[in-house]
């Protein structure tokens, strides 16, 4: 599954090339017998606004083309450019070989912009252990202690907050909370909301310092929200220093814990889909097009970002819906849906999985590895690979534990992110207004649509969760 960043383990069931159900598969180490609510009613989404064929703009007006056409028309953009002068941005819905392929094009056109964080959370790739949720999924059960810093994991991952009620139903289990009030199903034992608390606690001059440092198996947890302020680096460091002067790091046990929302975070942080040297970020991109410095933006199923920050940059849009991408690009190539290739995707608790094809794409819609194999010819840059096989082993060479397949690579604890100034702005967690709303599959998705409108209409009470 890939409406979060749980990496559910789902059985898709359907009638040619069109999904009628997702079930639940039992994965005890990740969701158990449980899906969340978007991940089962959300699959009617892969039938609508769907791209199925290349499109690309002429006289101001999209218009269906030949993937010749398509590839000729992005030759043509990118003759005379400078690497400097464009920039590839991944959506939180890209696969594994969808980024590093990417990556590599990237490479050999000579550009370091590149980023996977469309949100711009202030995530450190440095070092893997301070992008992960190293307590893993099931490591929850043992403990004894949790601290939430701007995060809703009933918004963010309803899986893993159900496996936070379990452990509390479990009993001997206290949760503190510095965010916004907000109805997780069990009982939070809320601190505030200000920023500043989190350097009372990292000072040891919080009762909560008290109580983590007092705990058999303290946790914390921080969410993207948080990460995504103009502090973000600063909150990071501060949950950093937390873990180390509270004690969550022992032999045995890692308290500290990065929440992911989106499905491609993990693995395009592990596959360096990060700026490279004097590159730019997702805002440094942004900022470059609207300077005049970024002529060509490539977006991988980004359809996160603010389109109407691209200015007159020539867009090229790679992905299997008609989002917001899509709408802003001059060219359009259509890719296949998660449901639909054979694809790498890395969980929030940094486990490779493997996801299998249970249908085809729509009309000329393709892999999208293949896409980007095919067009680096079309360049004059062919990439190295011709096979998924010999993608799969450049993806190893770059991250070693995409050979072990459902297995947690623990990664050692080390130096990351950046200390600086905690703002005095409230942290803002993520609303369950948008959840069922978050991704292209789901704002194509008639019910996902009508869950919105209930959820809007009337308080919720069900726990996101089904059996």
């Amino acid at each position: 599954d890939v409406m979060d960043a749980v990496g559910s383990n789902i059985r898709v069931d359907a009638r040619g090339r069109e999904v009628m159900r997702v079930l639940p598969r039992l994965n005890e180490d990740i969701n158990e017998e449980w899906i969340s609510d978007k991940t089962r009613f959300a699959c009617d989404g892969l039938r609508y606004r769907r791209l199925d064929r290349p499109y690309v703009k002429k006289n101001g007006k999209l218009q269906e083309a030949s993937w010749n056409e398509a590839f000729a028309a992005i030759a043509s953009a990118l003759k005379g450019k400078k690497g400097s002068e464009i920039a590839a941005i991944a959506g939180d819905l890209a696969d594994a070989e969808a980024m590093m392929a990417l990556k590599d094009l990237m490479m050999a056109l000579g550009s370091p912009n590149i980023d996977c964080r469309q949100d711009g959370a202030k995530l450190d790739p440095s070092n893997r252990v301070g992008y992960l949720f190293n307590t893993t999924i099931a490591g929850i059960e043992q403990a004894d202690v949790c601290l939430l810093i701007g995060v809703n994991p009933r918004a963010d991952a309803a899986i893993i907050n159900a496996r936070l009620r379990k452990r509390q139903r479990m009993g001997g289990f206290r949760v503190f909370s510095v965010g916004p009030e907000m109805d997780l199903t069990y009982p939070v034992e809320n601190i505030g909301n200000s920023p500043q608390i989190l350097n009372e606690i990292r000072n040891g001059n919080h009762a909560v310092a008290e109580a983590l440092k007092a705990a058999e198996h303290p946790m914390l947890i921080v969410g993207q929200t948080a990460l995504a302020r103009p502090d973000g680096a600063a909150v990071l460091a501060a949950a950093r220093a937390i873990a180390e002067n509270c004690v969550l790091i022992k032999d045995g046990w890692n308290g500290f814990n990065v929440l992911h929302t989106a499905a491609a975070r993990v693995a395009g942080l592990d596959l360096g889909f990060v700026p490279g040297e004097a590159g730019r970020d997702v805002a440094g991109i942004l900022d470059g097009v609207s300077k005049g410095e970024i002529g060509v933006v490539y977006l991988l199923g980004a359809d996160e970002i603010d389109t109407s920050n691209l200015g007159n940059t020539f867009v090229i849009y790679q992905g299997s819906h008609g989002d917001a991408g899509a709408h802003r690009a001059d060219i359009i190539l259509p890719g296949a849906a998660y449901t639909e290739k054979n694809s790498h995707w890395v969980n929030t608790e940094g486990r490779v999985q493997l996801g299998w094809k249970a249908t085809f794409p729509p009309g000329d819609a393709r892999e999208d590895w293949t896409i980007l194999r095919a067009l680096s010819d079309v360049l004059g840059k062919k990439l190295p690979y011709d096979s998924l096989d010999a993608l799969r082993r450049r993806m190893v060479e770059a991250a070693p534990h995409f050979a072990d397949i459902d297995r947690i690579t623990p990664a050692a604890w080390g130096p990351f992110g950046h200390d600086g100034p905690l703002g005095d702005e409230p942290f803002k967690a993520s609303s369950r207004d948008s959840y069922f709303l978050t991704n292209p599959i789901c704002r194509a998705s008639k019910t996902m649509a009508q869950c919105t409108e209930a959820m809007l209409g009337e308080e919720g009470e069900a726990t996101g969760t089904h059996g």
